[in-house]
């Protein structure tokens, strides 16, 4: 549903299969029929409805369903569609740019936990503090409209609604029109991959879902069988419209490998060549980011050179290198992981498995990147999988300690890649980020409970996996701010914030160039070290991912041979560390570096 300038109402609703497609407004009992054209669309302009106004769609006569394009769910996924007119909210923003890709430093969040209000102006309350720890991008897990009003977002099932609980359409306009007045990008994240279990009627429609492949969520949506034209169409306009009419300046798109695509031109592509249509109409940069798992170069290669032309992806294989280097369990996919020596890869090629035989998988696996920017990538020691997606959710701050906690936070935001940081890591929130969902259907959660529960069996003991449809497990999930209060919390948080002033300081560490970087490791003393280079300035970060007193001897000449001054040291009194003295590099060695820290020189 959408508004025209005359002032009346458009409906277009795709159902090929169809007889008969009426618009039913049941404030007034009012039906209206829509006019079939070819290939399946089914239209109607009225002026019978308004903004505001609830809506359903009558399907030959006998099915009563809410707009599978509806914009706003008051009633949740059940009820009837409420009209909504995007043209009404006075944008404020007309001199916003969107900052290039390598300037980006993201934080992702979840709307319902980020904040006490756990909505929109919740978030908004934050955008302040947010600017103040350096931040120039939000990353929003889904806001498409899911059952009830607790949700990680993955289960949405109108993918052009915005969740009523966080605040529906318009305030989520409100909230990116103030992120871009406080200098902050804005990353949405969507699921084009499945639609959630409950209250998932597309197929009522049209065939939105094939029998060809499945995936982890059950059939695949239709991108490539009979009919397919009419749900690339759907996902297209989807994306456009954030970009369009809510001003989102990028999408994450979740796990674009259970994109089950094998037409001659994949949607990815196809996509990629609608947002660069609409960025030249616009004179407006859009980002697309991948969440994939193939490390598979042609995701984020360009359309012109036969990839999908994706911008950046999330590189998972850096954040298990960094985590196995800390001291997690090789269990699970962890197992495939070498502390270290897969830590300096990654920082060297992204990809740690690039046609290696991975042990876990069973096979070769990966395909090598070739050396291009930073920016394709994107980096981070904690996100909402990786923390959420342990049995008790737990942080770094909880399995590693504090001193390691700013070793990693030092390796992400000092690499040369985009760096993202999970809601409330800069000041370890001691709160954990657990998997919640609220469905109404018995049999359903259930399913989810055991479900969960089978996930967990590789990490964990699956008796001791909290409820999902607790409502206690959403509110254990909420960032604890009043930690702030603390001097630990408050230390960590002056920490970050003194990361990232550095990262945009300090020429060497400006920018996702990969052309000097220079990595070296010692596996027996759990070393790492790196050497990034801009012109005649040298950055040297030195991590100890040991838990003892290390002196680092430093073979390479450009360490040997170069004067380095120390500019930051985890171990400081002042970073609550005890170290009496920040250690000095003499004849290419460090001497006595204290143990989980972290030191970075120029030269």
């Amino acid at each position: 549903m959408s508004f025209l300038k005359n002032g009346k109402a458009q409906l277009r609703v795709w159902a090929p299969e169809i007889e008969k497609v009426q618009l039913y407004l049941p404030g007034n009992e009012v039906f209206e029929d829509l006019q079939y054209s070819h290939p399946g669309y089914w239209t109607i302009q009225t002026n019978s409805i308004e903004p505001g106004d609830d809506y359903q769609i009558c399907l030959d006569n006998r099915q009563f369903l809410a707009d599978p394009a509806s914009l706003h769910q008051p009633y949740n996924v059940h009820g009837p569609s409420r009209a909504f007119d995007t043209n009404i909210y006075n944008w404020q923003d007309t001199d916003w740019h969107n900052p290039v890709l390598k300037d980006y430093i993201i934080y992702e969040l979840h709307a319902g936990t980020f904040s006490e209000q756990a909505s929109f102006q919740g978030i908004a309350s934050k955008l302040a503090y947010l600017k103040e720890l350096g931040i120039n991008a939000i990353e929003i897990m889904p806001v498409a409209q899911f059952p009830g009003d607790r949700n990680w977002g993955y289960d949405g099932v109108f993918p052009f609604a915005v969740q009523d609980s966080y605040g529906g359409p318009s305030e989520l306009q409100r909230l990116i029109d103030s992120c871009h007045q406080h200098g902050l990008a804005v990353i949405l994240d969507v699921v084009y991959n499945h639609l959630g279990p409950e209250g998932n009627y597309l197929s009522a429609f049209a065939p939105y879902f094939t029998d060809k492949y499945q995936t982890p969520w059950g059939k695949a949506i239709n991108f490539d069988d009979v009919y397919c034209d009419g749900v690339r169409k759907f996902f297209i306009e989807n994306a456009l419209m954030w970009f369009r009419d809510f001003h989102v300046d990028a999408l994450r798109l979740d796990a674009v490998h259970a994109i089950k695509d094998l037409s001659a031109h994949h949607f990815l592509a196809e996509l990629s060549e609608h947002t660069a249509c609409l960025s030249k109409l616009t004179n407006k940069e859009y980002y697309l980011i991948a969440e994939c798992d193939l490390n598979d170069p042609k995701y984020i290669t360009s359309v012109k050179n036969g990839g999908y032309g994706l911008h950046t992806q999330w590189i998972d294989e850096f954040h298990h290198a960094l985590r196995v280097s800390a001291g997690e369990n090789a269990i699970g996919y962890y197992a495939d992981f070498k502390p270290v020596e897969h830590l300096a890869k990654s920082y060297e090629d992204a990809y740690v498995y690039d046609g290696q035989y991975s042990e876990h998988r069973k096979r070769h696996f990966g395909a090598k990147v070739h050396k291009s920017l930073g920016e394709k990538f994107i980096v981070f020691s904690q996100n909402h999988d990786q923390t959420g997606n342990r049995m008790l959710g737990e942080r770094s701050y909880q399995l590693y300690g504090f001193e390691i906690a700013k070793v990693l936070s030092a390796a992400v935001l000092t690499s040369p890649y985009i760096p993202m940081l999970f809601m409330g890591e800069e000041f370890c929130t001691p709160n954990p980020f657990l998997y919640f969902v609220s469905h109404s259907d018995e049999q359903l959660i259930e399913a989810v409970r055991k479900g969960r529960a089978k996930e967990f069996e590789a990490f964990h003991q699956a008796e001791m996996a909290p409820d999902p449809q607790n409502p206690e497990t959403f509110l254990r999930s909420k960032i604890d701010w009043d930690c702030l209060n603390s001097p630990e919390h408050q230390t960590m948080l002056n920490w970050y914030k003194h990361l990232i002033r550095m990262r945009k300081d300090q020429p060497g560490l400006l920018g996702t160039q990969r052309d000097n970087l220079t990595v070296s490791y010692d596996t027996e003393n759990a070393l790492l070290w790196i050497i990034r280079q801009a012109g005649s300035d040298k950055i040297l970060i030195c991590m100890n991912f040991s838990l003892s007193r290390k002196d680092i001897t430093c073979k390479d000449p450009n360490i040997c041979d170069s004067t380095w001054h120390p500019l930051l040291y985890s171990a400081e009194e002042k970073w609550m560390g005890k170290a009496n003295k920040i250690p000095e590099i003499r004849s290419g060695k460090i001497q006595a570096m204290e143990a989980a820290s972290v030191i970075i020189f120029k030269n």
